[in-house]
């Protein structure tokens, strides 16, 4: 006598239907697992770029201020050396203007202007720095 198969039984079919289901879920489990990763991945990297950038800037900022304490040194000693070549100019004016009484000479005799005198007061319009950062 040959042996009957039996048609699948019901259970093995709910069985069957589990393990695959288990199956999807670890393969979904393992896929955002890894979307997660490369997502951690990502930001390490974008982290690390905004550190090497922030770094740059930094030594930027380091630089200007240097240059900016550096330029107002010297324009500190620069505004000394122009106020003593002020006295001197007014002191040869001085000595030009008795001479050319006493000697009855017409000598020129140059004016100091304003802007000689007091230098923040500039007698040319001031160009605009440009924006070389943007943000």
């Amino acid at each position: 006598m040959a042996s009957k198969q039996s048609p699948a039984s019901p259970g093995s079919d709910v069985d069957e239907r589990k393990r695959k289901r288990i199956l999807s879920n670890r393969e979904s489990a393992r896929r955002s697992r890894m979307r997660k990763q490369k997502h951690l991945d990502d930001l390490i990297a974008q982290v690390s770029k905004m550190q090497e950038e922030n770094k740059k800037l930094r030594g930027m900022i380091d630089n200007a201020a240097y240059s900016y304490v550096t330029f107002s040194s010297e324009n500190n000693v620069m505004r000394d050396q122009l106020a003593k070549m002020a006295s001197r100019l007014r002191c040869l004016n001085s000595v030009l203007e008795i001479a050319s009484e006493v000697g009855g000479l017409s000598i020129e005799i140059p004016v100091i202007s304003d802007t000689l005198m007091e230098p923040w007061q500039r007698p040319y319009q001031v160009q605009p720095i440009p924006n070389r950062f943007h943000c």
